[in-house]
């Protein structure tokens, strides 16, 4: 998704604080108009009050056509988007959103899901759970984990008898030696697909006890997770192989991007470093691999330039 991204206008009809630092948001279409319809994992792109163009999943049923709902956790230290719409926008008020797009579909056909969420990466979950209770599809059980309960966005209702049997919750207080036990849960495929979306560690904690799993039953979303802040990172160049021409990457863009503002047509489609899209062929340097879609045997020779960037000083790309 870019910024240049069509976009239409609906009115914030709903705002509340749904748990700690999380605000939930109803949207509407204007009298007359009618919201494109979702599937489950998808998200929208909101132009938040300082300009930018941010990424939010929609967290209700895509049955509910008349009203797109998200959830957006006040992040600070970020770049001040999550903050500036939550504290800066009001019920009635008018904002842009982008039309659905989505690159964490709930896929059919497995026996079983398994969900696991920590934090505000329980939004694009919320969406597929409530869409298999509405057309009372296949099982599921949601893990979903937090520091605290006061930390837990939609706690009282994953705590009704609807969900009995079908939850686990755990808050571990910010201790890793607390952290949840997924192995017993992750040893044995089973037919299942799971659907994994939270913080880095555990995401990538994920991964590693998966790496027995068909890929195509393992199924992450991030948002960006993986993208440091700019005074995080540092410039590096990018040499493309096949031409010679030679691109500066400053610490506030990506290679993708970088390498678009030069006019080169590049596949990608998460930007996010969890759907392996925009996997490229690295000649030579040492990149800063920040993604969660290439094993470790295809690290040395390949890159994901939507998030990845380099500890060298120059990368040589096969472009």
């Amino acid at each position: 998704m870019t910024e240049e991204a069509a976009t239409i206008r609906v009115t914030i009809a709903d705002k509340q604080m749904v748990a700690e630092d999380i605000c939930l948001f109803e949207l509407r279409p204007g009298e007359g108009e009618a919201l494109a319809p979702f599937t489950p994992g998808a998200h929208l792109g909101v132009r938040v009050p300082t300009g930018e163009m941010r990424k939010y999943s929609l967290c209700n049923d895509p049955g509910e056509a008349d009203h797109y709902v998200i959830a957006v956790k006040r992040e600070i230290g970020g770049r001040g988007g999550s903050i500036s719409l939550i504290d800066r926008t009001h019920v009635g008020d008018e904002i842009a959103i982008t039309a659905p797009r989505n690159d964490f579909a709930l896929k059919p056909g497995p026996s079983s899901y398994i969900f696991i969420a920590g934090g505000i990466g329980i939004t694009p979950i919320r969406a597929m759970i409530r869409h298999l209770l509405a057309t009372r599809a296949k099982p599921f059980r949601l893990y979903y984990f937090t520091r605290s309960p006061e930390m837990m966005a939609f706690r009282d209702e994953f705590l009704t008898p609807e969900f009995r049997g079908r939850v686990v919750i755990h808050h571990d207080g910010g201790d890793p030696d607390k952290a949840y036990d997924l192995w017993p849960i992750l040893e044995e495929p089973k037919g299942a697909h799971l659907y994994c979306c939270g913080p880095r560690g555990l995401m990538e904690a994920v991964r590693d006890m998966t790496g027995h799993w068909s890929s195509a039953a393992v199924h992450f979303e991030d948002f960006g997770v993986a993208r440091a802040r700019p005074e995080d990172n540092a410039p590096f160049t990018v040499v493309l192989a096949k031409s010679g021409e030679r691109f500066e990457v400053p610490t506030d863009r990506s290679i993708l991007e970088r390498l678009r503002e030069a006019g080169k047509v590049l596949p990608s489609s998460c930007e996010s470093g969890t759907c392996g899209t925009c996997r490229t062929r690295l000649v030579s340097g040492e990149p800063d691999h920040r993604d969660l879609a290439l094993a470790e045997h295809e690290r040395a020779r390949n890159i994901m330039i939507c998030v990845s960037r380099a500890k060298s000083a120059e990368l040589v790309l096969d472009l």
